[in-house]
């Protein structure tokens, strides 16, 4: 039987954890008030700006959703649309906010024509019944410029992954997901109705979720099971507002090279603002659709050294672990693919203490190397390739040269531009069964290698090498405000 004590105390607790849980982010009995909208640092793309020489007067009748998307459900279906329907009203906020323009009430049009039909028709009215001439209505102002576009695309799932991990009854998990809304915007003249310039923007959604819990018997017949976690989903509309902004921006500075503005200094032309955003359209250009950065990073000669820890496989059965050293030198052939030249140093050892096999060899190797995500500061790699085995201290030793081939497998993670570590596990293999003197077995001797080492990029890239020759004066460095707002 289960004390009364125990009994109340488990109660309790079941009661108090779920209490705490929505107290992490409010109170469970109170509610939030009302506050301003959140503005998710776009003040900061308007303090940037450069001020206008005058504002121009713009229209926008209509920018709204163009997909017809839902919002995706796991089960069912959903009538809900994937993104907001009141596009236009946020970009005429933006376009307010920026300073740049004076926005005028298009969507709408037919509401406001009646209500200046009903000014009119009471003044007529007042006017008839005391003789008072009431002055006219002031004339509806027009634009030189309408704004047109509208959010073309909501992609889901674009980036999806997760990880977990489970225990002895405990564990934890992590789930998360991408969605992207792309967002379009041009400029057109009322006079002709030439299409001045078009700009185009996205911005990615994040949705993750991360959960723990434990299933445990902690006594004979008592159970404890508790778990807890969270989810958090970027806000849509927030989205639409970051990408709606970034257009505007963007489209003020593309409106200076046709001068369809102008800033109130005619020497921000080519002030800061617009050499970063000059230098944020050239970098763009090589950003794929996942927002990675596809610039050669590494050059084509790259030297380094590793360590490692070699075990030894073969007829003396199970080896021991002994140390080695390792030098290499790449060469590049494309992005991916490199040529590689190693040699090493290291022991093998067999038996209790290294008493049935202690040897040191040296080896040199030839092969390639093939990076999986070459534009990443952190790729996978496979590299095969053969060579030479010779016992120390020579390679000349008089027991000759043991032929072997490698394979191998391992990551790189550029840590500065001209410096990596990287991590692997590798395997020789020698084509004769004399490593260890002894000839017995199906298979010849063998060795495994877990090793950690740095490598060195020397020279400069292909892509620097083509400004240079494209471009003699050095290359320019990115503005300082880009430099801090990438760290």
């Amino acid at each position: 039987m289960i004390s009364c004590n125990r009994f109340w105390q488990g109660l309790a607790l079941l009661l108090v954890l779920p209490a705490c849980t929505p107290y992490l982010h409010q109170h469970m009995l109170a509610t939030q008030p009302a506050r301003l909208g959140a503005e998710v640092g776009a003040n900061a793309h308007w303090r940037t700006l450069p001020l206008p020489k005058t504002r121009s007067v713009v229209a926008v009748y209509k920018f709204r959703d163009q997909t017809g998307q839902y919002k995706p459900q796991e089960n069912g279906s959903s009538f809900s649309t994937a993104v907001t329907q009141g596009g236009t009203t946020i970009l005429l906020r933006a376009l307010e906010e920026s300073g740049w323009f004076e926005p005028i009430e298009r969507e709408n049009l037919g509401n406001l024509l009646n209500e200046r039909k009903i000014i009119r028709s009471t003044r007529e009215e007042y006017a008839a019944q005391t003789g008072k001439k009431q002055p006219p209505l002031a004339p509806l102002l027009f634009a030189g410029i309408i704004l047109e576009g509208g959010i073309v695309s909501y992609d889901s799932n674009i980036l999806t992954g997760g990880a977990g991990l489970r225990y002895f009854g405990a564990g934890a998990s992590g789930q998360y997901r991408q969605d992207r809304v792309t967002v379009y915007l041009r400029a057109i003249s009322t006079n002709s109705g030439k299409i001045f310039k078009t700009v185009y923007t996205s911005k990615t959604i994040l949705s993750q979720q991360v959960d723990a819990s434990l299933f445990r018997f902690v006594d004979f017949q008592r159970l404890l099971e508790t778990e807890t976690g969270f989810t958090y989903n970027e806000p849509s509309e927030m989205a639409v507002k970051e990408a709606i902004e970034k257009a505007v921006v963007a489209l003020i500075y593309e409106g200076f090279s046709e001068r369809l503005w102008a800033p109130r200094d005619s020497t921000e032309y080519t002030g800061p603002g617009m050499q970063n955003y000059l230098y944020e359209k050239s970098a763009n250009l090589g950003v794929d659709v996942l927002g990675r950065d596809l610039k050669l990073r590494r050059t084509a000669v790259a030297v380094g050294g590793s360590a490692s820890v070699q075990r030894y496989e073969g007829d003396y059965g199970t080896g021991l672990r002994r140390p080695g050293g390792e030098l290499n030198l790449r060469v590049q052939v494309n992005p991916a693919t490199s040529i590689l030249a190693n040699v090493g140093r290291g022991q093998l050892a067999a038996g209790p203490n290294g008493a049935l096999f202690n040897q040191t060899f040296n080896y040199a190797e030839t092969g390639l190397l093939y990076r999986l995500l070459p534009y990443d500061r952190l790729t996978p790699y496979a590299l095969a390739g053969g060579g030479i085995t010779t016992r120390a201290p020579t390679f000349a030793s008089s027991s000759g040269l043991l032929p072997h081939v490698v394979f191998g497998v391992g990551a790189e993670l550029l840590l500065k531009p001209k410096f990596g570590i990287s991590a692997g596990i590798d395997n020789h293999y020698f084509l004769t069964d004399q490593l260890d003197q002894v000839k017995a077995g199906r298979y010849n001797d063998n060795y495994w290698s877990g090793r950690i080492g740095a490598v060195f990029y020397l020279g400069k890239t292909a892509e620097t090498k083509a400004y240079e020759k494209a471009n003699p004066q050095p290359a320019q460095e990115a503005p300082k405000s880009v430099k801090k707002s990438k760290k």
